[in-house]
């Protein structure tokens, strides 16, 4: 889906207190391809939540050095994963490369983790929330531990006065941005 579309449907579940207040903004480079574009959420044309693709990246790639390069974690390799291994190489690398192999994905995965509890967000990443934020239900949004969801639900305006009045202590173990956003949400009611 093009930007301005996904903007102008996002903008259009707003809650009427925040219409204007809050905005989705992105910035890419069009005949620049190794600037990555920027996305972020401004409130009051402040922006307090930035997402860019290039230090994403850089970000994820330091995590996954550090976990590999960290002697004290230890990371536990199921016989499941091995052969998860041995079925995408057909077989053809050596028994001892396996594991390597597969400790290798599973360090990847837990910086992708890392990475995102975060919060290191990304343009990518928010168009792809932001399109799951459109197909799932409101519930589902204000239940999920994503950070993206859980924002874009609180400026929702199927959430009433009732439910955000009901999430009070829900808020409370939250990502700051989200109570952020929880809180600039209670103050319109």
């Amino acid at each position: 889906m093009a930007w301005s579309k996904l903007k102008q449907q996002l903008e259009s579940f707003l809650s009427p207190a925040l219409h204007g207040r809050v905005e989705y903004r992105s910035t890419s480079y069009r005949y620049l391809p190794d600037k990555a574009g920027h996305c972020y959420i401004a409130v009051d044309k402040k922006n307090v939540l930035n997402m860019s693709d290039t230090t994403t990246m850089i970000r994820w790639y330091q995590t996954d050095l550090e976990i590999k390069n960290d002697s004290t974690i230890q990371i536990p390799i199921y016989n499941e994963e091995i052969e998860a291994v041995r079925k995408d190489t057909k077989g053809l690398v050596p028994e001892d490369r396996l594991k390597v192999i597969a400790r290798g994905r599973k360090i990847s995965e837990y910086a992708k983790e890392l990475l995102s509890a975060q919060s290191a967000l990304s343009k990518s990443n928010f168009i792809v929330v932001a399109n799951k934020f459109l197909s799932t239900s409101i519930e589902e949004s204000i239940e999920s531990n994503d950070i993206l969801l859980n924002i874009l639900a609180l400026v929702d305006r199927r959430v009433g006065k009732k439910r955000i009045l009901n999430m009070t202590e829900k808020m409370k173990v939250k990502h700051p941005i989200v109570q952020y956003f929880y809180e600039l949400r209670f103050s319109t009611l």
